[in-house]
């Protein structure tokens, strides 16, 4: 076949600029922006009733009252290092077993099988269990948040050291370089995108467990707050209870970022 030339000066439309990461600053604030005002306009007009749900200003008047009383810190204080402690711990332990689970054959095949029979149980399941054993106060809190971490980061810490490249390993092990050397320089910077991944996971998991776990059995606590705020139909601090959680999440989530950006900065 002759072949189809192009007029002179006719170029070809580029086609791939597609599924490039990127990112608009500006587009969060201009969402949040609009669900409020939404949210303000539909409380004016009455189609959402006070008692069910308050206006924004109301909420923030909320927040304010809390911040002057003093309990704003109090409650925030308490879970954050509930979070904090659970975390640290479900984390740690979930890494070792992971890592074990994706280097060797017989934690893999020991681990794999128990992992699937656990995970799938609700950890707050567990709490009055954990309450018998360490008592009513802090370490049963704990013990539950860390339980309910551990096993993403098992799953997720196994995945992304089983997913690195096979022969990023084998041409490590060509030039001599020794099982430690391979762990550190090979598995875990290839493994490292995954394992924050799993990061957030586990921190939005510790976040509703330890809101569960205050319902239970806390008098301080966002959920002991918004707890006692449901039950005397509060409305307004039960949402501002609820929106101490959005902002904690959105810290978390703004550290984690901030953590990627300094351990990734390789890709």
């Amino acid at each position: 076949m002759p072949e189809t030339k192009l007029p002179a000066g006719t170029g070809v439309a580029f086609r791939g600029g597609g599924f490039v990461p990127g990112n608009r600053r500006w587009a969060p604030w201009l969402a949040f922006v609009l669900i409020i005002a939404a949210w303000e306009a539909a409380s004016d007009t009455g189609l959402l009733p006070a008692l069910f749900m308050p206006a924004p200003h109301e909420v923030a008047l909320a927040l304010y009252a809390l911040l002057e009383s003093g309990q704003l810190f109090v409650h925030i204080g308490a879970s954050l290092q509930r979070i904090l402690g659970g975390w640290v711990i479900g984390s740690l332990a979930g890494l070792v077993v992971g890592f074990a689970m994706g280097i060797f054959v017989l934690a893999r095949s020991v681990g794999l099988p128990v992992v699937a029979a656990l995970f799938p149980i609700p950890k707050i399941a567990l709490l009055p269990l954990f309450i018998l054993w360490f008592g009513i106060g802090e370490p049963s809190k704990i013990a539950t948040i860390a339980l309910g971490v551990f096993f993403p980061t098992v799953v997720s810490a196994y995945s992304a050291v089983d997913n690195v490249p096979r022969n990023l390993i084998r041409m490590a092990q060509s030039f001599g370089l020794s099982t430690r050397m391979i762990v550190f320089k090979v598995i875990l910077p290839g493994a490292m995108p995954g394992i924050l991944a799993g990061f957030r996971i586990s921190s939005s998991i510790a976040l509703i467990l330890v809101v569960a776990a205050e319902m239970i059995g806390a008098d301080t606590g966002i959920g002991s707050f918004v707890l006692a705020a449901g039950n005397l139909m509060q409305t307004d601090q039960l949402v501002a209870g609820v929106v101490l959680l959005s902002l904690i999440g959105l810290l978390v989530s703004w550290l984690l970022s901030r953590v990627e950006k300094t351990l990734l900065r390789w890709r």
